[in-house]
């Protein structure tokens, strides 16, 4: 009975130990050593010269570019998961009508989700061409220009343009996250609330908003974690520039180290960068514990 009784407690850590074997390599190992390499000196040549306490750190917060690139951040962060999840919504709640070719619009809304992020920027990037753009083309042709605008004039337009990518490649991913949820919703509630005389908004601000918020809430700290951690729109479209005034974080530590042969400093903005994410998601683990005993209670 002894023996029966060990092999039913430990079997399920056997199951899960190739797994936790393949986190512990390529998440937990990598991550320690980012965490190691930010506190050395390393050369160009990507040599470890050795432990040189906080310098690599003292470099960045001594770098204007640095500060800039993590205003960047919280912009991009910010307008791309607000401005997705807004239009998210909006587009799930058209989609979960019943109309004529409503699986062929579902179709072409999951494209841009499907397709790679490196192919939806090149095609942006030639569409906001200022020489050749299919933009400039397409407004020339239906007269609301009179000749070619110049698109990417300024660094604040060129990021405008970046935040403009990252919302058109996120908002299906946040329309089928709610349109699962909305599908999920008894239509009884609806009648229920028809035959008390609710209208629209009453009904979407008492019954689809509450019940649909799980999954938002889901598609949003998922959102948060995917458009902070892109690297390939912003690098596409700009590769930080002009003048590194576009980047975000995470390009910013690929040109640090990859470009500029500063590979210690990369990994202090790696770190930086992780334990921003990190409070962020403590925080948001946090409130859900909160709101779960509050709910059992």
């Amino acid at each position: 009975m002894k023996k029966q009784s060990f092999k039913k407690t430990i079997e399920p850590y056997l199951w899960l130990l190739p797994s936790i074997i393949l986190m512990v390599v390529l998440i937990l190992v990598p991550i320690i050593t980012v965490f190691q390499t930010s506190f050395c000196e390393i050369s160009k040549a990507g040599v470890n010269r050795g432990f040189n306490g906080v310098e690599n750190y003292k470099a960045i917060f001594s770098n204007k570019i640095f500060w800039n690139t993590l205003l960047n951040t919280a912009i991009w962060t910010v307008v791309v998961v607000v401005l997705s999840t807004i239009l998210g919504f909006i587009l799930a709640l058209v989609l979960n009508q019943k109309f004529h070719g409503r699986k062929i619009v579902r179709a072409i809304v999951v494209f841009p989700w499907a397709t790679a992020l490196i192919i939806q920027s090149l095609i942006w990037k030639y569409i906001i061409n200022a020489d050749y753009g299919a933009l400039n083309l397409l407004l020339t042709k239906m007269g609301i220009i009179d000749s070619y605008v110049n698109w990417t004039a300024s660094p604040g337009m060129i990021f405008a343009w970046e935040c403009w990518v990252g919302i058109f490649v996120s908002v299906p991913f946040i329309t089928f996250c709610v349109l699962s949820g909305l599908q999920g919703i008894d239509q009884t509630l609806y009648e229920a609330a028809d035959v008390d005389g609710a209208g629209f908004w009453h009904k979407l601000f008492k019954i689809t908003l509450p019940l649909v918020m799980p999954s938002l809430t889901v598609s949003t700290v998922l959102s948060i974690i995917y458009v902070f951690n892109s690297f390939p729109i912003v690098w596409t479209i700009s590769k930080g520039d002009p003048a590194d005034q576009t980047h975000t974080l995470v390009t910013y530590l690929y040109k640090l180290s990859f470009t500029n042969g500063r590979s210690g400093e990369a990994a202090a903005v790696s770190v930086i960068g992780f334990l921003v994410l990190s409070i962020f998601a403590g925080g948001y683990m946090i409130m859900s514990l909160r709101k779960e005993k509050q709910e059992e209670g």
